[in-house]
């Protein structure tokens, strides 16, 4: 679980100089091993140990100072501490980490998904056997559904329940998986820190050498035109308002750094055609962001944003939008209405309810990924994306209950999530997604189409689906034609009745009128 430091050399080093992380050395006789702390300041000094009990850990002092012979900025308190500060994400997620456990082994998590299917399977199958129990006829029809509901209800509890451990078991590798990335991650910002020291005085701050950087871009600038700007894991807090001067600016790079605002001058970069300001602190957007006409492609991923501002619905040429990883719980009302060139959207990991329904109207989109969100569902329009091809709506969990009918007219759809949420029946136009190849329904309490059909794969429920509406559009036809012979049948009668209303009429106004004459032969007596 600790940073091997022949892969993390900067981490594995930086991770133990924490006072709480570190290697905690071992004490003679009963001396208080909490008495004994280590300086981040200064290299790390092992008490001696015997000969025939080497340290094998890769991760042992020995193996940190042969770092530090190698890099010697490491031992600058700033360059320390500046690293310290960055790799604070990955300390917490190594202390939960070691709280749960080790890391799974392989064969014990394909038991655990093995064991997941099979409950998701036999749960499928109660469902199936409650819905086709028959009520008996001394039973009152809403008791009958009033105790089925029950039923229900009992099973899933118990499958919930059975399925939990295993379920644990798959999280807890998904854990460690993402602290692998996490620690590539990591690495990679603390080599950029180690790098911009080493560039300037041995010992200088590490943030005056990051200003004359900036600087140097600027000065650079003013003499001769620049087109691509990367200031990523500088540890910059604040932009000069000189960067908005840089007009032929076509890339800027800023991620990865520690930027709480962007200055309003950033509308001054008029050819503008790329930004990235992920993983910095930003938590709001300049509403000036709506100037920069030519911007295709933004990514705002990994900060603390609440909302966007609705000015970014005027950056027309945007073709790909990233603002995951935030605190988001809406999207600009009309954002689906403003642009019309967006084919990558990517919203996922924030906190949103509900989609505008001006999202329908973006034609050109082809990927959007809204996973780990709060959506209560799609809008009803949601059919009109004819060229979406990928769609990730997984891990909504209790709020994704339903898909609009309107779904099976994603004709271009190919990569399908559905995963993590409680979803029971797909839409009846399912069976129309021609082109989908790829599709998980992974966590969902699915009744239609059945487990047994899912698990057969996306062909299978394809099939179903379609074969499911195919019927319902015959038994449409037939209701359709039975009603239009009713229709046919009533109508007949009611001119019929109408011509005989109408005859009696006359022939009794004619025997009742005074003024019709009498035959005299008709009053001839017999």
């Amino acid at each position: 679980m600790d940073p091997n430091p022949k892969s993390f050399p900067f981490l594995s080093y930086v991770m133990s100089r924490l006072p709480s992380l570190g290697p905690k050395p071992a004490t003679s006789g009963g001396s208080d091993q909490s008495s004994v702390q280590i300086d981040i300041e200064q290299p790390y000094a092992p008490p001696s140990r015997p000969q025939s009990h080497p340290s094998t850990s890769s991760s042992s002092p020995s193996a940190h100072n042969e770092i530090v012979g190698q890099m010697p900025h490491l031992t600058d308190p700033k360059v320390l501490a500046s690293m310290t500060r960055v790799i604070a994400d990955v300390a917490q997620t190594r202390s939960i980490l070691k709280a749960l456990g080790e890391r799974p082994d392989h064969e014990t998590f394909d038991k655990a998904k093995s064991r997941l299917a099979d409950i998701e399977a036999n749960l499928s199958t109660q469902l199936e056997e409650i819905v086709q129990t028959q009520r008996p006829s001394d039973v009152d029809r809403l008791k009958w559904r009033a105790h089925q509901a029950e039923r229900e209800k009992e099973c899933r509890q118990l499958a919930e329940k059975e399925k939990q451990k295993y379920k644990s078991v798959i999280q807890l590798d998904e854990m460690h998986e993402a602290y692998e990335k996490l620690l590539k991650d990591a690495e990679q910002r603390l080599a950029k820190i180690y790098e911009s020291a080493e560039g300037g005085e041995e010992g200088g701050p590490v943030n005056e050498e990051v200003n004359e950087e900036v600087v140097g871009i600027l000065q650079e600038a003013s003499g001769k035109g620049l087109e691509r700007v990367d200031l990523s894991g500088r540890l910059l807090r604040y932009l000069p308002e000189a960067f908005g001067r840089i007009h032929g600016l076509l890339v800027l790079n800023i991620s990865g750094n520690q930027l709480e605002v962007i200055p309003d001058s950033l509308a001054g970069l008029e050819s503008l055609e790329e930004l990235n300001a992920s993983s910095n602190h930003l938590e709001l957007l300049p509403d000036s962001i709506g100037l920069l006409q030519k911007l295709k492609i933004l990514n705002v991923s990994g900060n603390k944003l609440k909302a966007l501002p609705d000015t970014i619905c005027h950056c027309r040429s945007l073709v790909e939008l990233d603002v995951s990883f935030n605190h988001l719980s809406y999207l600009p009302t009309h954002i689906g209405y403003e642009l019309g060139n967006l084919q990558k959207l990517s919203i996922q990991l924030n906190k949103i309810r509900f989609l505008p329904s001006s999202i329908c109207e973006i034609w050109s989109l082809r990927y959007l990924d809204a996973h780990f969100n709060e959506l209560h569902g799609l809008p009803a329009a949601i059919g009109k994306l004819t060229n979406l091809e990928v769609l990730n709506l997984s891990s909504n969990f209790t709020d994704m209950k339903e898909l609009p009918e309107t779904f099976g007219d994603l004709a271009n759809l190919k990569e399908l999530d559905l995963s993590n949420n409680q979803i029971h029946i797909l839409p009846d136009t399912f069976g129309r997604l021609d082109n989908l190849t790829k599709l998980n329904l992974e966590q969902n309490p699915l009744v239609m189409p059945p487990m047994e059909i899912v698990n057969q794969g996306v062909e299978a429920v394809k099939y179903f689906m379609s074969r499911r509406w195919l019927d319902i559009l015959v038994e449409e036809e037939k209701k359709n034609t039975l009603e239009s012979q009713e229709q046919g049948q009533t109508g007949w009668l009611t001119r019929s009745t109408s011509w005989l209303k109408t005859y009696a009429s006359n022939v009794s106004e004619y025997l009742g009128s005074p003024r019709t004459p009498r035959d005299p032969y008709l009053d001839q007596q017999l």
